[in-house]
């Protein structure tokens, strides 16, 4: 009876979603096979104005959109302004396997957004580090597929097939994002759910931008929960959004002071500020009926109880059950 009802309590594992009943999308031999549309055709006429050279103009198999697979000058072509920066490691890695075997295989996504305070016509959203490794290796063009849709160059999470982004890296890359899309017109943060991926990343950005050791991950089971998307223009709404920040680095400026009491006490463990946070959180022991709590209700909450933490109660058997992810793996 105690394993059934061990069983029954557990987390159900998520299971891999079943193949569709009926097919979709294009059959290989129609990628080709319809004409494409003005605005395509215009693309192409541009790609090869700009010194490239189209390879092929298709429609892509699942929602036959059209696509142009181009080699583009490598001068023309630069990494969104707002992403992640390079990661040096994976920059010599890609550098290293690209000169070894002699062939470039994996081709950036591109689209051409010429601005004119920049000499690049074309950005990748996700292909910034095997561009830097082509230019390091002294290429002159680079393949890429080319999107038609501008809008593809926002979407640097959805798209991004290079490297796992950690939290900081994410939450950076949507406030980036979130500030350049606030300057094009008054859409709300909600349009941009997809690129955003969640309201908690736009918070912890602006919290990693004024504190960029910030322990993000200590917070972000909490903040998934509370935060939300705002409803304002987001050239409005960021207003809130550093408000939102100020108030959970100031939570944190006492989750550290508590920290440091632990450390006091001789407690050491990679958890400490995971641990302490834990502790303060409102919805953790919280009824799964009750009504949710607000973001401002849920830092406030924890704020009062932040201050009112007695390091003296804490053992090290605390520590030990409490688990969880380590205050640094960011």
């Amino acid at each position: 009876m105690a394993e059934k009802k061990r069983a029954r309590s557990g987390s159900p594992s998520k299971r891999r979603k079943k193949p569709g009943g009926a097919s979709t999308g294009l059959a290989a031999t129609e990628l080709q096979a319809a004409a494409p549309p003005h605005e395509v055709a215009e693309l192409h006429q541009t790609i090869d104005q700009d010194g490239g050279k189209v390879l092929a103009v298709y429609r892509e198999p699942y929602g036959g959109r059209w696509l142009v697979l181009a080699a583009l000058p490598i001068d023309l072509v630069e990494p969104t302004p707002y992403q992640r920066n390079l990661s040096e490691t994976h920059v010599r890695k890609l550098e290293t396997v690209i000169g070894k075997i002699g062939r470039f295989l994996d081709p950036i996504i591109a689209v051409r957004l010429s601005k004119p305070d920049h000499a690049a016509k074309y950005w990748t959203p996700n292909g910034h580090h095997r561009l830097s490794a082509m230019r390091t290796l002294g290429a002159k063009s680079i393949i890429a597929i080319v999107v038609p849709e501008a809008a593809a160059a926002y979407q640097i999470l959805a798209l991004n097939t290079e490297k796992a982004h950690n939290l900081r890296e994410k939450a950076l890359e949507v406030i980036r994002m979130y500030k350049e899309l606030a300057q094009l017109d008054d859409s709300t943060e909600e349009s941009y759910a997809l690129e955003f991926e969640e309201p908690a990343l736009i918070t912890l950005g602006l919290c990693y931008e004024e504190r960029p050791r910030f322990s993000g991950g200590a917070y972000h089971p909490v903040l998934k929960r509370v935060d939300d998307f705002l409803t304002r223009p987001m050239r409005e709404a960021i207003a809130t959004r550093r408000e939102r920040a100020r108030t959970v680095l100031a939570l944190d400026d006492e989750i550290v002071r508590q920290v440091e009491a632990l450390k006091a006490k001789g407690l050491t463990s990679p958890y400490l500020k995971s641990f302490v946070v834990a502790r303060v959180n409102p919805i953790r022991f919280r009824p799964k009926d009750a009504p949710p709590l607000s973001f401002d209700e849920a830092l406030d909450r924890m704020l009062k109880a932040a201050v009112k933490f007695n390091p003296d109660k804490i053992k090290l058997d605390d520590l030990a059950k409490s688990g969880g992810a380590p205050d640094d793996a960011e």
